[in-house]
């Protein structure tokens, strides 16, 4: 008999869809103004910014050793999931660029409107057993381990990437981007309970 708190296949490809694209659009509005994030996307994103790299091979490229983890941890349909999500976000974040501009944008509504779209497309891509790698992995099992919730986590690594960051660019973008963070973070640690949500 099927169980029907599992997503389907095709409930999950649409998910994963939803949740990457919006992460992938929120990444435009956080570059495009020259703001930074925390996490694994952060610290891809200050290394584009200091290289000029693309942040989509940089943020495939940061991911890999995290696999690792989420194997070992997390299983195989996980971390397959999770390949398959960061993959799919590296290039989006290669292709929007091309079909997308800002005539004006001011920072904080750049950094509220990142935090939100993050904060949502990780969230559909959570509650169908995927991350977007990564400290997103870390949180995860922290979460699952001791209950302490994957928003806090991931909270406590960006205070360590915004520290940083502070010694690499100007205070006012550090506290813009840091507006965003925590947007991002009390929207997952709000909304993301295993214990209100069963279906994977």
């Amino acid at each position: 008999m099927k169980d029907a708190s599992r997503h389907t296949l095709t409930e999950d490809a649409q998910g994963f869809a939803l949740g990457v694209f919006l992460c992938a659009v929120a990444l435009q509005f956080l570059t495009h103004a020259g703001l930074i994030t925390g996490q694994t996307a952060g610290i891809a994103v200050i290394i584009s910014y200091l290289t000029g790299w693309s942040f989509g091979v940089v943020f495939f490229v940061v991911n890999l050793p995290f696999y690792i983890l989420a194997y070992m941890r997390l299983g195989p349909q996980f971390t397959a999931k999770s390949l398959i999500s960061v993959t799919a976000l590296s290039a989006l974040t290669l292709i929007i660029p091309d079909h997308i501009s800002f005539a004006h944008l001011s920072t904080p509504l750049a950094a509220i409107i990142f935090g939100a779209l993050t904060g949502v497309g990780l969230l559909v891509i959570f509650r169908h057993n995927g991350s977007l790698g990564g400290l997103g992995v870390v949180a995860l099992i922290v979460q699952d381990k001791t209950g302490f919730r994957a928003g806090y986590v991931q909270l406590c690594a960006d205070a360590v990437i915004f520290t940083v960051a502070l010694f690499l660019f100007p205070l006012a973008v550090v506290l813009w981007s840091l507006l965003g963070a925590v947007v991002l973070n009390l929207i997952i640690a709000i909304n993301h309970r295993r214990d209100r949500y069963v279906a994977t």
